[in-house]
């Protein structure tokens, strides 16, 4: 297993919509152990592969951030079938490290996935776990949580942004 690097913004992985996962083999499995160490060593409590620079529809999530084995989910080619309500809190991205701001989400989704023995599966998320689904697949369609935000929350994301990236800030935050 390897920690790998994760990427920042503007890292155009970022930006790209992520392949669907056709076969899963070793090669994807040993990307989701890599994922999973390198979400845990961060610490985060999600990550999706383009964040590490793999542009295939794979997301793994643990609200326990490891403390728990099984709040642990592994989601390739996820799709959110469901989702209502409405919930307002603070959401940051390892790949805009110690960026965070409101950001409105569904407070209740259902996302089928596959698992790594290739299974359908739901996911039932209410809350942060709502939240980590919604900002994981987005960031698989090549969302970024800060294209939810508007007028001046965005001015205020973008000039903090420009600041970390022109200070070199940002290198020095993760591999």
């Amino acid at each position: 297993m390897a920690i790998l690097a994760i990427k920042k913004y503007p890292s155009p992985e970022l930006t790209t919509r992520s392949a669907d996962v056709a076969v899963i083999d070793d090669e994807v499995r040993e990307l989701v152990r890599d994922m999973i160490e390198t979400m845990y060593a961060a610490p985060g409590v999600g990550l999706a592969a383009n964040q590490v620079g793999v542009t295939r529809r794979i997301a793994v999530i643990d609200l326990s951030v490891g403390e728990d084995p099984d709040a642990l989910h592994i989601l390739i080619n996820p799709e959110i079938v469901e989702s209502t309500g409405e919930q307002c809190d603070d959401e940051g991205c390892l790949s805009f490290p110690g960026v965070t701001e409101l950001v409105t989400r569904p407070s209740r989704v259902v996302t089928r996935a596959l698992d790594l023995e290739g299974k359908i599966y739901t996911l039932d998320g209410e809350e942060l776990m709502a939240r980590a689904i919604c900002h994981e697949v987005d960031h698989l369609n090549g969302v970024l949580f800060v294209d939810r935000l508007t007028g001046l929350k965005k001015d205020r994301v973008r000039k903090e942004v420009r600041r970390n990236l022109k200070s070199g800030a940002w290198a020095e935050v993760y591999p």
